[in-house]
Formats: structure tokens, C-alpha cells, sequence
């Protein structure tokens, strides 16, 4: 195993060791100290050497968990078999499970993300997620398509998982009416692509700018 791999599952330890207490504590440096005390052998400080950015590298490190996390469940999946849109769909679905036993960590951590300063973070972190799906999902663009894709994808990410947050799910544990939430909010999303293609098409049949001065600049010579 290499030294990165290695750091990882050191920063993958000291996370989920802090997210129980995280709950009592908040997102704060008190919690991730009390986490790292409770593996007395990783030895003195292991919460600031595994994040010597403080609870902010620590929420990043917890975004990325959550992201390979999803990918290892969607690896599981018949990809190729699926539509797009259940493809995507999966992918926010299986993200949202996987932080499941983590809801008011969750909610902590988006209030510390709420705090003045963070802004970037968390704009990284759900870029980081929607382009994680977007991969796992087969997508190849290169193009403007690229960012529009996961421009388009960003919004629905977060408003399902403040939906789901407050989701209360049935009898069985599961959150239904997310899901539905989920799959409405996807089928809007799909909805501007074609729009924005006959857009397009329309402004591509109205005549160039440049080329109405070049007409006009024709026949003001013409009537010289």
C-alpha cells in the first residue's frame, strides 16, 4: 500500500471516529480532538496531523469519503443497462444512502458551510460530487456540454439533500417520497436541454450582425 493510501485511511479514521461527536460538539476542532482520542495509539495531535487544516479539511475529507463511497456502490451497478437519467439518478440515490447513518453530521456540517468563508468549499465540494456522478455515469464530453452537465446537476444535488433532510421516511427506513423528489427534479433538469437546443436553432436562423453592416455598408456604397 502506498503513503498516499495510507494517509487515507489515517484521515478516513480520525473522520468517522469525530462524526458521533461532532453531534454534541459541532463541526469544531474540540470534536475532531475528541475523535482522535479515541484511538490513543495513532499517538499525540493525530487530528492535526490528518487535518492540519481544521474542521474545514475536515469537511472536505468527509465530501471525498462520501464520494468514493458512491462510486464503489454505482461500480456495482449494470451502467450500461440503465438511462441516463437513472444513471444520474443512482448516483445522487446511493450518495445520500451511504451518509444515511451520518444525518446530523450532515447537518452540522452544512451549517458550518453556511458560515461566512466557506462559500468555496462547499461550491467545490458539490462540483467535485456532480462530476463524480457524471463520470461514473458514462459521461465523456469535453465540450461546453462538460460544465453544463454538471452545472445542471449541482442544484439537484443540493436541493435533494436538504429534501432529504428533513425527510422523516417510512416505516421501514427508507425515504420514498425523496426519491420521488429526486426523480421530479431530474425531469426538470432534462427539460432544458431541448429547450436550449431550439434556442439555438431559432438565433442560428437570424442573420449575423456583422453580416446586416456588411449589407448596409453595400448599399450605402451602391448609392454613392
Amino acid at each position: 500500500m502506498t503513503e498516499k493510501h495510507d494517509h487515507q485511511e489515517f484521515r478516513d479514521l480520525i473522520l468517522l471516529a469525530t462524526l458521533p461527536h461532532v453531534v454534541f460538539e459541532g463541526w469544531s476542532a474540540s470534536a475532531m480532538e475528541q475523535g482522535a482520542a479515541d484511538f490513543p495509539e495513532l499517538g499525540d495531535k493525530a487530528a492535526e496531523r490528518a487535518f492540519p487544516g481544521g474542521p474545514a479539511d475536515l469537511a472536505a475529507h468527509f465530501a471525498d469519503w462520501a464520494d468514493r463511497r458512491m462510486l464503489a456502490e454505482m461500480e456495482k451497478l449494470d451502467i450500461e443497462s440503465m438511462r441516463v437519467r437513472d444513471r444520474i439518478a443512482a448516483g445522487v440515490r446511493l450518495r445520500l444512502q451511504v451518509l444515511s447513518p451520518h444525518r446530523e453530521a450532515i447537518r452540522r456540517m452544512l451549517a458550518f458551510l453556511a458560515l461566512p468563508g466557506h462559500a468555496g468549499l462547499a461550491l467545490k465540494a458539490t462540483y467535485n460530487t456532480s462530476s463524480a456522478i457524471w463520470y461514473a455515469a458514462g459521461d465523456e464530453s469535453t465540450d461546453f456540454n462538460f460544465y453544463t452537465k454538471r452545472g445542471l446537476l449541482a442544484p439537484v444535488l443540493v436541493s435533494t439533500t436538504l429534501y432529504w433532510m428533513s425527510d422523516a421516511g417510512d416505516e421501514n427506513g427508507d425515504t420514498p417520497d425523496t426519491w420521488d423528489f429526486l426523480d421530479r427534479r431530474i425531469g426538470d433538469v432534462l427539460k432544458i436541454p431541448p429547450l436550449k437546443a431550439r434556442i439555438s436553432n431559432r438565433l442560428s436562423q437570424m442573420p449575423s450582425p456583422f453580416k446586416v453592416y456588411k449589407r448596409f455598408a453595400e448599399a450605402v456604397q451602391a448609392r454613392r
